[in-house]
């Protein structure tokens, strides 16, 4: 009976990781497709393999130990009056100091270089973003470019693209899993962010923070496409008869679920400005080194 409790066990074991494996099959941010998701996706293999020179030896120990010392093994030696051993001593305090010293090299550099607040090196102009997060839904402004877009994103490949985020609702994170780290979007304040898409594609652009029940739907597309495709994605914007201004962006930032992708072919220049700026009495803050002035809340 224990027998087949236990083959039964092991093969209800075995399909939920079968199961949980299969979840892995595509994992975006393990295929970057710019110069910033590819540091960071090698970040996190060094990171990792660094993580099993401590694990895979521990966890195979463990398992030698286990079948070396079972209980139908009567040639195991029995030291009951072993205390001490230079050599594990040595081993035990010099690899995890080794590896210690490794990840804090490897910290400070990762992150002074992924620095999302540092201007991506490049020679081409880069392209600026107002990210606007809502309920739930994001508000993209093209600040030089006069126009604005609603869950769908677009900018040219090999073009550094500089975001600057806020958030009109709770607090939220916005995340191009295959260009780059998420950052947060925080009412009253600016965070900001700079991408690049090295390749053409159409990215999935999510919130990575929970906020409410729309949260699941809260999902955009990153267009990366060549200058002639976005010159004509953006003249199709301009192209749209819905205009954004202060009271046409009050209706548009009412909650919403599944939102359409929308466009306008125009924007109140100070309309990212306003947003931000009536949390905290006409004030724009800019990320936490203003965390002192607290937001007033809505006027």
């Amino acid at each position: 009976m224990k027998g087949k409790t236990l083959r039964g066990s092991i093969g209800i074991l075995s399909a939920a990781l079968m199961l949980l494996l299969s979840g892995c099959s595509n994992l975006d941010i393990l295929n970057p497709k710019g110069s910033v998701g590819l540091a960071e996706r090698d970040l996190i293999a060094t990171s990792t393999w660094a993580m099993l020179i401590v694990v895979v030896p521990v966890i195979a120990l463990t398992l030698l130990f286990a079948w070396r010392y079972r209980a139908s093994n009567r040639h195991a030696e029995y030291r009951p009056g072993w205390v001490h051993s230079t050599g594990i001593e040595i081993a035990i305090w010099t690899i995890p100091t080794l590896i210690i010293l490794f990840l804090a090299v490897l910290t400070w550099k990762s992150t002074h270089e992924l620095d999302p607040y540092k201007p991506l090196e490049s020679q081409v102009k880069p392209i600026n973003v107002e990210v606007v997060a809502l309920d739930w839904k994001w508000l993209f402004i093209y600040p030089d470019l006069g126009i604005a877009s609603v869950n769908q994103l677009a900018f040219p490949v090999g073009t550094p693209v500089n975001f600057v985020i806020t958030s009109d609702t709770v607090m939220n994170s916005f995340f191009i899993p295959q260009l780059g780290g998420q950052i947060y979007a925080m009412a009253g304040m600016q965070t900001r962010l700079h991408l690049i898409a090295d390749e053409a594609g159409n990215y999935a652009g999510t919130a990575a923070n929970f906020s409410g029940k729309g949260f699941s739907d809260m999902k955009f597309r990153a267009l990366a496409t060549s200058p002639d495709e976005f010159n004509a994605w953006v003249a199709k914007v301009r192209a749209s008869s819905d205009r954004l201004d202060m009271d046409r962006y009050h209706v548009v930032s009412a909650p919403t679920e599944k939102e359409p992708v929308r466009y306008f072919s125009s924007v109140d220049p100070k309309l990212f400005h306003n947003i931000i700026a009536r949390y905290n009495n006409g004030n724009v803050l800019d990320n936490m080194k203003d965390a002192n002035c607290a937001p007033k809340g809505k006027g």
